[in-house]
């Protein structure tokens, strides 16, 4: 990828931050996990809205709005600093809404200081490499927010759920025994302390949806001629193995939810809640940096000055 070129020209509107923080903190922080020895995934109800109830549904565009402005002008601080980078990781069951919350969460951030990648079906150059190589080369450069949809946890979920793939990572057999996913948990752990001691902040997203909601999504793409695109009989075949998927996201953010790199297990079931928790908790997390725009020094100031004098006799 190109090496960045010159800051945006326009800067974002601004927007109160504290302000804005102390409203969002009491939706965001109880989905927040850091230690994740005693969580319980039945402890957060998918349909949870932090006690609103349907009529906060038209206030919440506001909130999400006034937070899409806060993250633009928080973004074009990290980008401008060039000293951090943050990585956000989006894990759910499908039709849970990651490429929706995306879209709106990261609406207003600036194209050339934001990066996508989305990991599928792992390819054969994939499949010769350790399972952390694929994600690891689409790291954010410093000043840029990274998004993975999915990420290197699918091989603590969806392998774990199928072992049977195991077979197709070319792992040396002795190496595949009962401590596989342990040692896998350790290396995570391994791996995300090594990226916060480098500057790299991550965060990461459970979007916890309910399987009656997930039915319904599914419905109503199969109903929806302009959705069809969007169902994968593979997706609904999942679906028998959902107990074995929630046992293995529960034990995935007890094994590796820490104070540099929490988990945030937000209720998915309605959309808009949904997308302004993820809002919030990506704001507190570029707030926490002490961000600001890089200082000019004395000379760069005589220098524009004499430019400004030039334009102004032309």
């Amino acid at each position: 990828m190109a090496r960045k070129s010159k800051a945006p020209e326009e800067r974002p509107a601004k927007v109160d931050l504290d302000a804005f923080m102390k409203k969002a903190r009491k939706f965001m922080r109880p989905y927040r996990v850091s230690k994740g020895k005693n969580f319980r995934l039945k402890d957060i109800d998918p349909g949870e809205t932090a006690g609103l109830g349907s009529e906060a549904k038209p206030r919440s565009k506001e909130a999400l709005q006034n937070g899409v402005q806060a993250l633009a002008q928080l973004q074009d601080m990290l980008y401008a600093q060039d000293r951090w980078s943050v990585l956000l990781i989006f894990q759910a069951m499908d039709a849970a809404g990651k490429d929706g919350v995306i879209k709106h969460v990261m609406s207003g951030v600036n194209p050339q200081g934001c990066q996508v990648a989305s990991f599928k079906t792992p390819s054969v150059e994939d499949l010769d490499h350790d399972f952390l190589w694929r994600c690891n080369k689409q790291l954010p450069e410093r000043g840029r927010i990274g998004i993975f949809n999915r990420s290197y946890y699918e091989d603590v979920l969806v392998v774990k759920v199928h072992p049977e793939f195991l077979g197709s990572a070319k792992i040396p057999p002795r190496l595949i025994g009962k401590d596989i996913w342990e040692n896998r948990y350790r290396d995570i752990r391994s791996y995300e302390r090594y990226l916060a001691n480098n500057g790299v902040i991550v965060r990461k997203f459970f979007l916890h949806v309910s399987r009656a909601e997930q039915k319904r999504r599914f419905l109503e793409r199969i109903e929806n001629p302009d959705k069809n695109w969007k169902f994968s009989a593979s997706d609904a075949k999942e679906r028998a193995h959902w107990k074995e998927y929630m046992k293995a996201y529960e034990e995935m953010i007890r094994e590796t939810s820490t104070e540099d790199s929490p988990w945030y297990v937000v209720p998915a079931d309605n959309k808009w809640f949904t997308r302004v928790v993820v809002v919030a908790a990506v704001i507190e997390a570029l707030d926490s940096l002490d961000l600001h725009y890089p200082e000019v020094g004395a000379d760069k100031l005589r220098e524009l000055a004499a430019a400004k004098k030039a334009l102004l006799a032309e």
